[in-house]
């Protein structure tokens, strides 16, 4: 026999474990079985699994079903997971078992053999670890609470420091005026207030969005164990797990009003990788906004300068891109292809399990944590330190002709036009044109077609 292995047995029989590994047999199984993408749980998952398992030995132990001893055993080593430890004890592929079976027996084995080391005791990793629980419960639980602790800890500060950021940087440029742009083309003035100000609010809409899903993330699967019936779990188990992990967590947690529901879908989280989605939208549109005005420096818009970050050339000299904004803008292609993932994963409830739950925890873990890291990185390194070039702005407003729609109400759509097409074809301000084919003052058409005033809207 190979001395760097030990056998391990369950109900299939035995089979060789690296001698090292805390894991059993069962996770040994499923390393053989997947060797697929290299992709393993996130440790936020991981860690919440090991919540849960300790949460749940709390809770039996409260219950009466589960002697002291072992339940402390098993409060400790979850303790130990919970706070990164033995990280290298976790190594199946997300591609395994659409229950996620393999990832709930991993954790199970591996605080059993944590925990049977701290008591004299025996820890069995399905009859102690798992006592009340099925996978079928616990990787639904486990994505919820996952889910919901990483949206407040991480995305809701960050999307929070995003729109802040915004809302100071539009309100240090309240008084620079633009040429505002629709079709990629020359439109009525703006101020870069107003334009920042949509930014905030798309941010604003996508934290009241996340909220809005949330409610129903935070309704929990533990306690239906293996279809929805509770079958081996105590009448009590359900309540009191929610309470203990809302006291724990700090989030409000409780049982979802139909295990059966939280069992064969997974709507809560299609809905929440929805708003998600529309997050990476915004993220996406702000910063192709960025990457546009920071264009040129001479042959762009050039209306701002993004902080240069690093070279951007290996071969072009002293060339600057916008890395940030372009960045952001992958990490948003990538969450809406996770999107497209967790709807198609989402469909896959069939009868009583959804069995693609490991993609769609490995997904929408994912997305979180990238649009939280994208957000702080483009509020403080595109958008906090960005500079106006001032002079390119006036420039572009002096030659806009479109600044003659202000006299419509005065001389009309066809004679406006005219200008328009005059003071474009001679490369002219329109206010010169508009003074020599109009019998309106200077003083009065410098009124009428001031550009900041133009920016506040309404009738000359």
């Amino acid at each position: 026999m190979n001395t760097n292995y030990r056998i391990e047995k369950d109900s299939m029989g035995e089979l060789q474990v690296p001698s090292d590994a805390l894991y059993g047999a069962q996770t040994q199984r499923a390393i053989n079985n997947f060797p697929i993408s290299g992709l393993t749980m996130p440790p936020a998952f991981i860690q919440t699994v090991a919540l849960i398992k300790q949460t749940a030995a709390k809770v039996n132990m409260q219950l009466g079903v589960l002697d002291a001893a072992r339940g402390e055993a098993i409060i400790k080593a979850a303790e130990q997971i919970i706070q990164g430890e033995y990280a290298d004890q976790f190594p199946l592929d997300i591609f395994q078992t659409g229950s996620g079976t393999s990832t709930n027996m991993n954790v199970n084995e591996v605080l059993a053999h944590l925990a049977s080391a701290i008591t004299t005791e025996a820890v069995g990793a399905n009859d102690h670890v798992n006592m009340g629980q099925s996978s079928n419960d616990v990787i639904p639980t486990a994505i919820h609470i996952s889910t919901a602790i990483e949206c407040h800890r991480q995305l809701l500060p960050a999307l929070e420091h995003l729109a802040a950021t915004l809302e100071n940087k539009a309100l240090a440029c309240r008084e620079f005026t633009k040429t505002g742009r629709t079709h990629l083309m020359d439109a009525m003035p703006m101020t870069l207030e107003q334009e920042l100000g949509a930014w905030t609010l798309q941010i604003r809409n996508g934290i009241a969005r996340i909220n809005s899903a949330l409610p129903r993330i935070q309704k929990l699967a533990q306690g239906g164990t293996a279809v929805g019936t509770g079958i081996n779990a105590h009448p009590e188990f359900a309540a009191l797990f929610a309470a203990t992990m809302s006291k724990v967590t700090g989030i409000t947690f409780s049982p979802n009003d139909s295990f059966f529901e939280s069992l064969s879908c997974q709507d809560a989280v299609v809905e929440l990788s929805g708003q998600l989605k529309t997050i990476a939208v915004s993220l996406m549109k702000i910063a192709n906004d960025l990457r546009w005005m920071n264009s040129g420096p001479l042959a762009g818009l050039g209306e701002i300068e993004l902080t240069a970050l690093q070279p951007g050339s290996s071969i072009m000299p002293g060339k600057v891109n916008p890395v940030i904004p372009e960045a952001t803008a992958m990490v948003a292609a990538q969450v809406i292809g996770n999107d497209a993932t967790i709807t198609i994963a989402g469909q896959s409830g069939t009868f009583q399990l959804n069995v693609m739950l490991p993609v769609i925890a490995y997904n929408i873990l994912q997305s979180i944590d990238i649009i939280s890291n994208a957000s702080i990185a483009l509020a403080d390194k595109a958008i906090a330190d960005f500079t106006v070039r001032e002079a390119n702005l006036q420039d572009a407003l002096a030659r806009n002709p479109i600044l003659v729609t202000a006299l419509n109400p005065i001389i009309g759509y066809a004679k406006a036009a005219e200008i328009a097409k005059s003071a474009y074809k001679q490369g002219r301000a329109i206010i010169d044109v508009a003074e020599e084919m109009t019998d309106i003052s200077r003083v009065e058409l410098e009124k009428i077609l001031e550009p900041k005033h133009l920016a506040a809207g309404g009738v000359n």
